[in-house]
């Protein structure tokens, strides 16, 4: 399951989820967890309750909450981001702690490498703010500081189910070989998703994510054709570059699995007003169309891709329906400056 609803704000809706641990991300401290583990604050899955289920320390509770403070003071946990990026709002979910959530919290960034101490310079990215209980707490960010550690602070104690951290992810491309090959696509190096035409299933963004799916539900899957067409989604690379292998996956895809696909690509002057999900696009042919199978990595190279020379963005067309894992588009920088 996802936290796909018409009801998601429209920085939920267009950005990713950068504390996902689809991306790596990791709950790396906590001031207590006594009574359910840090750990759980990221979980994909939306929270889930069961109404008998304890374990030795009380009530089992899916999400991360801490003991009653009897000395003042409050809580805390710090997360590394699964990738560094600037903050467009956040999700603090309390869904299922009534009685035992915390009554406010505020989450402060920074930007390391190594995991915070006493010295990390901290900044606010959400002021301390009233939260309701058994509730999405969705607060919009407008801050263009890059961060990759969070610290979420509860006021005084409490239970949080889920930590959702949306933003645009940002590479800085002078970290990498320049003259090397790499996923231009990955969310970890500023790819994202543009648009699509239908996500009726799954969460689009994933399909850039690393490793292969772990199930059906960790992809992008449209709902059953039933008029002429095909659908398609539309990925902006991290940076332009030059195009040599291609891996279209779909893991765990067996009855739903796209008949064929291509890809189209296109090079945008960022300064331009071209609209990237309208037909009149300029797209040019990438790979032709492929013979897909089910649940599998299909990887196109050498002859397979067209050379197109310097492309931004990329368009993956599935014939006529169905559902893919990871995109992948491997290449070298346009240029070695990034």
């Amino acid at each position: 399951m996802s936290d796909q609803g018409i009801n998601l704000p429209d920085f939920a809706r267009n950005s990713v989820n950068l504390a996902s641990s689809r991306l790596g991300a990791q709950v790396i401290y906590a001031t207590d967890d006594f009574f359910a583990p840090k750990e759980r604050l990221i979980k994909n899955e939306v929270p889930v309750f069961i109404a008998d289920k304890y374990d030795d320390h009380g009530k089992w509770m899916d999400g991360w909450e801490s003991r009653r403070r009897r000395d003042g003071g409050n809580d805390h946990c710090i997360l590394r981001l699964g990738a560094r990026g600037t903050i467009t709002g956040v999700d603090i979910d309390t869904r299922h702690f009534t009685g035992n959530h915390p009554p406010e919290a505020s989450i402060e960034g920074a930007l390391s490498e190594s995991d915070p101490g006493d010295n990390t310079q901290w900044a606010e990215i959400v002021p301390r703010t009233k939260i309701t209980a058994n509730a999405q707490n969705f607060i919009a960010v407008d801050n263009s500081e890059k961060v990759n550690i969070l610290r979420l602070n509860i006021f005084p104690d409490g239970g949080v189910a889920r930590l959702r951290v949306y933003g645009e992810p940002h590479c800085e491309w002078k970290r990498h070989e320049p003259n090397g090959v790499h996923e231009l696509t990955a969310i970890t190096n500023g790819g994202g998703i543009v648009g699509y035409n239908d996500a009726h299933y799954g969460n689009p963004w994933v399909i850039l994510a690393p490793g292969r799916g772990l199930d059906m539900g960790d992809g992008w899957e449209t709902r059953r054709r039933r008029e002429p067409g095909n659908d398609w989604i539309v990925v902006a690379l991290g940076a332009p570059g030059i195009v040599e292998r291609i891996e279209v996956d779909t893991a765990h895809f067996k009855g739903n699995y796209p008949d064929r696909c291509s890809v189209q690509a296109a090079l945008v002057d960022p300064s331009s007003d071209v609209d990237l999900l309208t037909d009149d696009c300029s797209w040019a042919d990438l790979v032709s169309p492929q013979k897909l199978e089910m649940d599998k990595i299909h990887t196109f190279e050498d002859d397979v891709v067209n050379k197109l020379g310097p492309i931004s963005h990329a368009r993956l067309n599935i014939f006529p329906d169905g559902g893919v894992s990871r995109f992948r588009l491997f290449g070298k920088l346009a240029t070695s400056d990034g």
